[in-house]
């Protein structure tokens, strides 16, 4: 089973959550609210004295052990045979059961998922196994918009649209927005590049009824040292809608901090599963693609580019694993084809992307509408002629 908790108050032991809004740590509870500083310390405090009390149950269960006599090689084995059942069967249940520590209900998961709500008590929790050892973040971009700014932000956005189903507005469809950190593999790359070229300038003028033409050739050559920071790139494989969340970047990745899971209190979270040497090809072919692109632009001024050969060498290439804020809106159509529709939003600056539902209800409407506008007018017209 997963080792799961909960950010505690410190006065009052109710679940913290984090408010973009003051990028504080609050108590709903007795109302309290903390520094991320006050949290770490106060849990600090929490882990050094369970430590203490766990060393000295320890030490009293050994003495006990002394007093009493060893414990027989059938008692051991037995014992061994029970770990070892019970490690197999939380390798199996890891991936998809967690205990809540508020209220003790069990909660299924998705086995990318690494911060949630429990169903039955509704406190944050975070799966702690999911974000340590390789699978810790570097950095984690917090939110700084908080859910009522991201629900104006997106009525704002979607008012814009036409033919939209009514449905598409309701209360309970808007309350389904969610925030979910994703993971990312953040690149800084710099590379070594140099160009060749062939570059024609063509110049044509006219005296009379002459027409000139003036043809120039030159060798064109540049190079130079290429520096590409935060190229963001998809962690999640199970995150198909990435071309639309991609839509919603750039991210001010310069506002990142250290991870800390306290962070994640009253958001969604998930753990990457995709690693970075299974795109690591993609990631320097993509950042090979962007120098051509980047040398090329440096050669305007001639009206055509021939025998163009470039030389491209990666010098230094360094990822970060970086979890980043959205605000997600799943919504399903009513219509026939019950299609699903999302939608994303940037958690810091408020971007949205998304291709929105028609009702062609509505839009059958309009049209009659149009339509019986034209054709009275028409009559009209006819009537006076």
């Amino acid at each position: 089973m997963t080792d799961t908790f909960t950010h505690k108050c410190p006065n009052c032991g109710g679940p913290l959550l984090f408010d973009p809004k003051d990028q504080k740590f609050h108590c709903e509870y007795c109302l309290n609210v903390y520094s991320e500083a006050e949290v770490t310390a106060y849990e600090k405090a929490q882990h050094e004295a369970h430590l203490e009390e766990t060393s000295s149950e320890e030490a009293l269960t050994y003495t006990a052990e002394s007093q009493t006599g060893q414990t027989s090689t059938e008692e051991k084995a037995t014992y061994a045979d029970a770990a070892g059942t019970d490690q197999e069967q939380a390798k199996q249940e890891d991936m998809e059961l967690f205990n809540c520590p508020s209220c003790g209900a069990q909660i299924v998961t998705e086995a990318t998922t690494a911060a949630t709500y429990c169903y039955y008590c509704h406190n944050p929790v975070v799966l702690a196994g999911r974000l340590s050892g390789n699978f810790l973040p570097e950095k984690v971009l917090p939110f700084a918009i908080e859910k009522d700014e991201a629900v104006e932000k997106f009525l704002a956005w979607t008012k814009k649209k036409w033919f939209i189903p009514k449905d598409f507005f309701n209360k309970e469809q808007i309350d389904k927005m969610t925030g979910v950190y994703f993971p990312y593999w953040v690149v800084d790359a710099t590379i070594k590049g140099q160009l060749n070229a062939m570059g024609t300038s063509l110049r044509v003028w006219r005296i009379g009824d002459i027409e000139y033409t003036e043809t120039k050739q030159f060798d064109v050559t540049r190079q130079g040292n290429l520096s590409f920071n935060e190229l963001i790139k998809n962690a999640l494989s199970k995150n198909t809608q990435q071309k639309m969340v991609e839509t919603v970047q750039p991210f001010p990745i310069n506002k990142a901090i250290p991870f800390k899971s306290q962070y994640l209190a009253g958001f969604q979270a998930e753990k990457r599963d995709i690693e970075y040497e299974a795109i690591q090809h993609a990631v320097q072919n993509e950042l090979k693609d962007y120098s051509e692109t980047l040398l090329k632009d440096t050669a305007a001024g001639y009206t055509t580019l021939t025998k163009l050969r470039t030389t491209i060498s990666l010098d230094d290439e360094k990822n970060h694993y970086m979890l980043l804020p959205i605000w997600l809106v799943t919504y399903r159509s009513n219509e026939q084809s019950k299609k699903v529709y999302y939608f994303a939003m940037n958690g810091q600056t408020g971007k949205v992307s998304g291709v929105l539902p028609v009702s062609y209800k509505r839009l059958g409407l309009f049209t009659f509408g149009i339509f019986s506008v034209v054709l009275a007018l028409f009559m009209i017209g006819g009537w006076f002629l």
